[in-house]
């Protein structure tokens, strides 16, 4: 995600911001540096073990909107990848990221009693 979508969008940003898919109302400009914030952040954050279900929120939810907002009326090849991108995160989501990762190294820097947060945030482990 990070190289094959969200390096390519962060380089193109002044050129193609203005013109990128406004699917949530908040301007072109706005949408563009959100997807680029989760597919380059959380994407990378991801990928060093960092808060994984969060990140994994917020990837599934760019995913389910490019698939069902941005591709919607397109045939379902053309959505294909964004739900299996949607998919695979959604079950990160929901599985954390495991003992491998930064995650295990920093959870005693943050305390919380909340078992939501806890649960977010992979303090459990």
């Amino acid at each position: 995600m990070l190289f094959a979508h969200g390096l390519p969008k962060l380089s193109a940003y002044s050129t193609k911001a203005q013109f990128f898919p406004d699917p949530l109302g908040v301007g072109n400009e706005m949408s563009m540096a959100l997807a680029i914030f989760a597919e380059v952040v959380c994407a990378g954050l991801i990928a060093i073990g960092l808060f994984t279900r969060l990140n994994a929120l917020i990837l599934t939810f760019n995913m389910l909107v490019a698939a069902l907002i941005v591709h919607g009326a397109d045939p379902f090849a053309k959505m294909e990848m964004a739900l299996l991108y949607a998919f695979a995160y959604g079950a990160t989501a929901l599985l954390g990221g495991g003992n491998l990762g930064l995650q295990p190294a920093v959870k005693g820097l943050f305390q919380s009693r909340n078992k939501f947060i806890r649960w977010v945030f992979e303090l459990n482990h």
